[in-house]
């Protein structure tokens, strides 16, 4: 189905039917005219082609979104949602693309002509340049601090190491890493491990015992076995909620109490966190500012006007609750 269609069936040019559909300003077209254009168009099932309206345009409207192989959990599909949703008021649409497969960033982009890329993880310095080379703006987010102006940083680091600084400022000097079992969040994993073993190091601490600790009751108890023997473990900080959860489960299991037999402290501050017994203390992230920085970034991008956002100072803090 063509415009050419449209024109036929509403007996108009299909000048006039391309002004109707593409919203033309400064063009006057009758209320009845421009009702029958849409009825026809309606009738017929016609939708505009986006790569004509592209090339008429001079850029598309759409922002790819590139995710590593992670997995998907409630703090990416919160952000995501943040930012399709706001995009969208801007007229932008968002085509998300794990990073699973064997198709490279180049080919993708090239297939699907965006206006421009965001990356949710730093691309190869080969991708920028040629993202660069083909005039498409790239901005996304990192997990260590980044100099790029339109790159949100959250570095990893340093929530481990606000967590091994709560549970220390409470006295627990015997500390436990919970790691996640999926290697796929190895990304994360490594550097809030890095973090605790830092902290610990700075406070003259143990070196941190660490286990992975699958999302089960038994695995988890396992886990928290493991760490009591030995000089017991006081203290675990888990790799984000989800796993903290497990790591309560583990630990009921084993007849303990928590926090007096050992204390919990997660990262993510998931609903779920506060609905756990006890409480779940949790690293809060701000991810609807790494949200609005992004959309704010790309809007930056296609409009020379527009500043680039600034960062937040609160990107995250220790949400105290019970179960330290």
């Amino acid at each position: 189905m063509t415009s050419a269609d449209v024109a036929r069936e509403s007996g108009v040019s299909r000048t006039t039917v391309s002004y109707v559909l593409n919203a033309k300003s400064g063009v006057v077209i009758t209320e009845a005219t421009r009702q029958r254009v849409l009825d026809a168009a309606a009738r017929m099932g016609y939708t505009p082609s986006a790569a004509a309206r592209a090339l008429r345009s001079g850029r598309s409207d759409l922002v790819l979104c590139v995710l590593p192989d992670w997995t998907f959990g409630p703090v990416i599909d919160r952000l995501i949602d943040h930012v399709t949703t706001a995009l969208a008021e801007h007229g932008l649409s968002v085509l998300v693309h794990s990073g699973r497969g064997t198709q490279s960033l180049q080919e993708l982009w090239r297939a699907v002509t965006p206006c421009v890329v965001l990356g949710l993880a730093p691309f190869a310095d080969a991708d920028r340049e040629a993202l660069r080379r083909a005039g498409i703006p790239v901005v996304g987010a990192a997990l260590d601090e980044d100099p790029h102006p339109d790159v949100f940083a959250v570095p990893q680091i340093s929530i481990g190491r606000l967590q091994v600084e709560h549970l220390a400022d409470r006295g627990h000097r015997v500390l436990a890493y919970a790691a996640p079992a999926d290697p796929r969040l190895s990304a994360f994993a490594d550097r809030r491990l890095a973090g605790v073993r830092l902290e610990c190091e700075r406070r003259g601490l143990p070196e941190p015992r660490v286990a992975a600790v699958d999302l089960a009751v038994e695995d988890a108890a396992r886990a928290v076995r493991q760490w009591r023997t030995g000089e017991p473990v006081t203290a675990v900080a888990a790799y984000n909620d989800e796993v903290a959860l497990a790591v309560l489960a583990g630990a009921r299991a084993m007849g303990l109490r928590v926090p007096d037999d050992v204390a919990v402290i997660g990262v993510d501050d998931i609903p779920a966190a506060r609905l756990a017994a006890p409480a779940l203390t949790t690293v809060w992230q701000a991810i609807d500012a790494q949200a609005d920085h992004l959309v704010a970034s790309v809007r930056a991008a296609l409009d020379a006007t527009l500043p680039l956002p600034a960062r937040t100072d609160d990107v995250f803090h220790v949400v105290a609750r019970e179960s330290t």
